[in-house]
């Protein structure tokens, strides 16, 4: 959630989803933990402006009932799915365990608990293994062990 946008408690959506019926009047999201209802939507500048049915502190993050959302596709994750994932490097080196997933202006990158980001990109991420709890990352991407 953005910074407000007017008296009526709407503000402004910061990194929207790019369904724009998950903004729709009526629509049910989950603001920290609970269950909230877009009461109205509009557009300011470019930018998505909602009032939802109750005030939620600023810098609260809005999600998607996990059983709204669309299958994946093949080589597609979201970013719950990452988070808590081991990540190690061909040969057998840890790296880490994601913590985030970091949007960038021309890839995402993982986030590890050991300050370590990766590119999210097909040259760096070999493999993701969902039931393995575990993403193999090719060699070269993490900087050296001292």
């Amino acid at each position: 959630m953005g910074k407000p946008h007017g008296l009526d408690g709407s503000f402004v959506v910061e990194q929207a989803s790019d369904d724009p019926k998950r903004f729709e009047p009526g629509a049910v999201l989950r603001a920290g933990g609970e269950e909230v209802r877009v009461e109205d939507r509009k557009h300011s500048g470019g930018r998505l402006v909602i009032r939802l049915d109750r005030p939620v502190p600023r810098g609260t993050r809005l999600e998607v009932p996990r059983g709204d959302l669309p299958t994946a596709g093949p080589g597609e994750y979201y970013v719950f799915q990452l988070v808590g994932l081991e990540v190690e490097e061909e040969g057998g080196r840890k790296l880490g365990v994601v913590t985030d997933v970091v949007p960038g202006p021309a890839n995402d990158a993982l986030e590890l608990d050991t300050a370590i980001l990766l590119p999210l990109v097909e040259a760096c991420v070999r493999q993701v293994d969902l039931d393995g709890r575990r993403i193999l990352v090719a060699p070269g991407f993490a900087p050296p062990d001292n």
